[in-house]
């Protein structure tokens, strides 16, 4: 034993890297190599010794049958990423004199957690500096209502995890129909800077406020940027034109106020550069479509060979022997449009930019780059998938923004309609795997544009996205300018909730492939310990996880896994709450909270309480990140599980 401290000690002073690898040599370990991930801190123990390859394995089995057992580690990482084990490992105590381990602390017992069982993990980290709200927040809980009134209908697992995106346009722009909506189940507004104007957006985004202000509302307000692409001006009607089989229509740029029968308006000048009589001009991804008969000058005079509506702003491509003519490839990804309309965004707080046609992630960069220095609060960027080349860069383009929308329309006009749902499924798991939140868009219920039900066809698409674990589905013209928008939400709502509970039912939980998304050890640690609470939520049958936290990294790491038990991310920050309402299962709570994390978790779950929505005898797990200001530059994560007295 001399020889095996002097060893470790030796090691700890010379190179920390090689503990590990040493460790599992000695008798009674695993033999199994080590991840590289994990070296050299990650590892676990089970009730047979050691294992040092799943800590998810560890917490899920120990915490099933351990009576009363409190595992630590209280070592910082500095800024330096310096190591300090001097206090342990994951339940190993550490000292000069090496790693010592007392068999008699696992006790076994048959007992489950409903027993005073508490087991702790504590790492320290770098911190952020992360603004709060806790000034106003002394003794609020902040449930929005809408999730009040769910979780004491349904219970814990009856919470709604996939969330919903909601078109705002002119069928649902009054302060009565957008509260209808969010009733309903809106967790983000969208507004489309292609339509409407300036003034009509500031009244919508302002009457959101308003209801989560005035009415305990939880909203969240996304701009969806018109991007460099050849669209529809105006056609001369408030909604939408049909156009019949045969017609002959005008295409032109002339610039003319009202309207004119039969005539187009298209917003780019050189619309009609290199395009040949024959070609196909096709709306919307093949709402309508004409063929060139005639070229006039710089406009063109087409015949309607496939009959279809013609939608306010809708989206031109050209066609030419069944191959797409790449057009707007020559034109910027963000044009001065988008730029003004990304400053009223700015201006106006909202909490989502969603940046259309990105082809490349510098061009993200540059957006987040600039938005963070032009607004206090954290908004984040959206990168829309609607190209192919965006497709042949998507990892980068995931990695580099702060989410992603599959807008399946655009995508449609350039890959074939039959790689669509693979396409989909590839970018909801990357997007999975790289902890970025998902929303699969367009035409998901587009016959409630016109009817007041769906197709079956339609709601089995929705079913399939919700199975694939998107974070969020998205109405677009079904709200914005259908009749039956709230008729369609509910059917969204109805949908996914049927379907999650079917994957539960059934044991379908999709697990994900460990992609490790930290590049430091304090990243890494994280992520385990997160990984590791899903894990023991759903093996241990957990009623919800409470995740305590600033700035809302430990909350998406936990969605990341989608766990069974709804995640309640406690927060003082409304910029994280407003953010975690695109997060599948995260249902986010505005409090106060304080350096001393046994006072948060009481007056939270005592706060809860006195509302009737936890009962004694209910099991959460408890996550945080929580940043004493006793410790400098240090961020403290745990991991406890808690029964309600």
């Amino acid at each position: 034993m001399p020889q095996i401290a002097a060893d470790l000690n030796a090691m700890l002073e010379q190179n920390p890297k090689t503990l590990a690898n040493y460790i599992q040599n000695l008798g009674g370990f695993s033999k199994r190599p080590l991840p590289k991930y994990q070296e050299p801190f990650i590892f676990s123990i089970t009730a047979n010794l050691w294992d040092f390859t799943s800590p998810i394995r560890f917490f899920s089995k120990i915490m099933a049958v351990v009576g009363d057992l409190a595992l630590k580690f209280g070592g910082m990482i500095k800024k330096d990423a310096a190591i300090n084990l001097r206090k342990g490992v994951f339940g190993v105590p550490v000292s000069r004199h090496g790693v010592f381990f007392n068999p008699r602390k696992f006790r076994t017992s048959e007992s489950r957690i409903r027993v005073q069982i508490q087991s702790v993990m504590q790492v320290g980290v770098e911190s952020a500096v992360v603004s709060d709200d806790s000034n106003s927040l002394k003794g609020v809980l902040g449930f929005d209502v809408v999730s009040e009134v769910e979780l004491r209908e349904k219970g814990f697992l009856g919470l709604r995890k996939t969330k919903l995106v909601c078109t705002v346009g002119p069928a649902c722009c009054s302060i009565d129909d957008l509260e209808k909506l969010a009733l309903g189940g809106m967790n983000v507004a969208r507004l489309n800077m292609c339509h409407n104007t300036r003034e009509w957006h500031q009244d919508v985004i302002r009457k959101i406020k308003k209801l989560n202000e005035e009415k305990g509302y939880c909203v969240s307000v996304m701009i969806d940027t018109e991007g460099s692409q050849i669209h529809v001006v105006d056609h001369g009607a408030p909604s939408s034109v049909k156009a019949e089989d045969g017609s002959i229509w005008f295409f032109t740029t002339e610039k003319f106020e009202g309207s004119r029968p039969f005539t187009v308006q298209a917003n780019y000048e050189g619309f009609s550069e290199g395009i040949n009589v024959g070609d196909e001009i096709v709306f919307d991804g093949g709402m309508a479509t004409f063929e060139v008969v005639e070229k006039v000058g710089n406009d063109l005079r087409c015949k309607c060979t496939d009959p279809g509506l013609l939608l306010p702003r809708a989206k031109l491509s050209f066609w030419r022997d069944g191959k797409l003519v790449t057009k707007n490839y020559e034109l910027p990804t963000l044009s001065s449009k988008d730029w003004s309309d990304i400053e009223f965004g700015i201006s106006e707080g909202v909490d989502f930019i969603a940046m259309s046609f990105v082809n490349d992630a510098d061009a993200v960069t540059y957006l987040k780059n600039y938005v963070s220095t032009k607004s206090s609060k954290s908004i984040k960027v959206l990168a829309k998938i609607e190209s192919l080349e965006a497709l042949h860069k998507l990892e980068e383009i995931v990695e580099a923004s702060d989410g992603i929308m599959i807008a399946r329309g655009d995508l449609g006009v350039e890959i074939p309609l039959e790689q669509i749902p693979t396409v989909q499924e590839k970018i909801t798991y990357v997007c999975r795997q790289l902890n970025k939140p998902v929303v699969v868009a367009s035409q998901l219920l587009e016959s409630m544009v016109e009817y007041p039900t769906p197709t079956r066809a339609e709601v089995a698409d929705v079913s399939e996205a919700v199975r694939q674990y998107a974070d969020a589905l998205m109405l677009s013209g079904e709200s914005a300018i259908g009749p039956f928008g709230q008729k369609a939400l509910a059917v969204l709502n109805m949908t996914s909730s049927r379907m999650e509970l079917w994957g539960r039912e059934e044991n379908r939980q999709n697990v994900l492939s460990q992609h490790i998304l930290g590049s430091s050890l304090p990243d890494q640690i994280a992520e385990q310990i997160c990984n590791c609470a899903a894990g023991m939520a759903n093996n241990l049958g957990l009623d919800a996880i409470f995740v305590y936290t600033r700035h809302g990294q430990m909350a998406s790491l936990i969605s990341r896994n989608r766990p069974n038990p709804p995640i309640f991310a406690f927060t003082n920050n409304s910029s994280t709450r407003m953010a975690l309402n695109l997060q599948w299962g995260v249902t986010p709570l505005l409090v106060d909270l304080s350096d001393d994390m046994e006072a948060n978790i009481s007056n939270s779950i005592d706060l809860i309480k006195t509302k009737g929505l936890i009962k004694t005898g209910d099991t959460v797990l408890v996550v945080s990140d929580i940043i004493p200001t006793s410790t400098t530059q240090t961020v403290f994560q745990s991991i406890m599980v808690k029964t309600i007295a």
